[in-house]
């Protein structure tokens, strides 16, 4: 820090004003003078200063007026200001530290008081300033730290969610390729979703691959059944959205939280027909109803043990056969408006 401090001395009486810069002298600071308050503040715009001598009793705006509106400018709201005075009435002395004065010195001048007094709030300020400066330094540094440690959390959680995710596909059946095209399906309805933001693309992507986490709990004989279901076998099959729940519920890591919505959610319906809780149109979370088009649309358009697969005219037909039924119409929009680059991820 620099320690050639400057001062700004602000007195009517070019007298006092010369007397104090001869003793300043001694110490060589390096000062600025103005003979009234508009010349103080005009100064005060374009230079910061180390301290401020500021008579009290100047014509138009006296000390006190000055000390106030250099107090209101963030730029010198730290900066201390010694009053230069001739009264030594309580009332005077009061009002001076009231509008934020740190100290007083009677005129005339004694230059060894005037010296020490000044060297005292110089070294008090400096002090401050190097302890602001030194809490900046330590709060950058933790701020530093602690986005260091959650950018390790978030990928743990991702590293976390891959292991998991070929946890489901090794009982499911079902490729690595489904997870990749319905997290890259659910990344290309969020980009282009007016309500969601990068934030949300980046964790929907992340945490969509997780939707059928609940299908460990299901029986091998019903999850990889090549016949359709029967009525009994689909309840149990339903209870794969209830047991992720109850996997994830509880968290809170974003990408975790993420996936328990979205496994919990992403059977449910826009008119409410779904499961397991009949949501309705918004009260499904939007990260539910993104996933929800995703793996339908790529459910139809391969190969399943229970099923062919759709071309993708079939399945645009479908999906677009249910706006405002089974899809989020806002979603199915943005899908019809983005259908070429539903293609090209369809080939991954």
């Amino acid at each position: 820090m620099n320690l050639t401090h400057s001062i700004l001395i602000v007195d009517d009486v070019v007298e006092n004003i010369q007397v104090a810069m001869n003793i300043l002298k001694e110490e060589n600071y390096h000062f600025s003078f103005a003979r009234s308050a508009k010349e103080a503040l005009a100064i005060l715009q374009q230079k910061n200063f180390d301290l401020i001598l500021l008579d009290i009793m100047m014509p138009g705006m006296d000390g006190y007026e000055v000390c106030q509106e250099i107090k209101a400018d963030p730029r010198h709201v730290e900066t201390p200001i010694i009053f230069l005075t001739a009264k030594r009435d309580m009332d005077s002395l009061d009002r001076a530290f009231e509008v934020g004065g740190v100290d007083f010195i009677s005129k005339p001048f004694h230059a060894n008081e005037l010296l020490a007094r000044i060297r005292t709030h110089l070294e008090l300020y400096t002090a401050k300033e190097v302890l602001k400066q030194h809490n900046l330094t330590l709060q950058a540094k933790l701020e530093h730290q602690q986005e260091r440690v959650m950018s390790e959390l978030e990928e743990n959680q991702k590293e976390m969610i891959e292991l998991i995710t070929g946890l489901v596909e090794s009982v499911s059946g079902e490729t690595g390729k489904h997870v990749q095209r319905v997290a890259e399906y659910s990344k290309l309805l969020a980009q282009h979703h007016p309500a969601l933001k990068e934030e949300d693309v980046d964790i929907i992507y992340h945490a969509s691959p997780m939707h059928d986490i609940g299908k460990i709990a299901i029986p091998q004989e019903i999850l990889n059944k090549e016949d359709r279901l029967t009525p009994e076998e689909f309840e149990i099959m339903k209870t794969h959205t209830t047991q992720a729940y109850a996997y994830l519920h509880g968290s809170k890591r974003k990408y975790l939280k993420a996936a328990e919505i979205i496994a919990y959610q992403h059977h449910e319906h826009w008119d409410g027909s779904g499961y397991p809780q009949g949501l309705k149109g918004e009260d499904i979370h939007i990260y539910g109803r993104i996933v929800a088009l995703a793996d339908v649309f790529d459910a139809l358009t391969n190969i399943r043990v229970y099923k062919e697969y759709w071309s993708f005219e079939e399945a645009r037909d479908y999906i677009v056969s249910q706006s405002g039924k089974q899809f989020d119409p806002l979603l199915v929009k943005i899908f019809q408006e983005h259908q070429d680059a539903f293609r090209k991820i369809q080939t991954i």
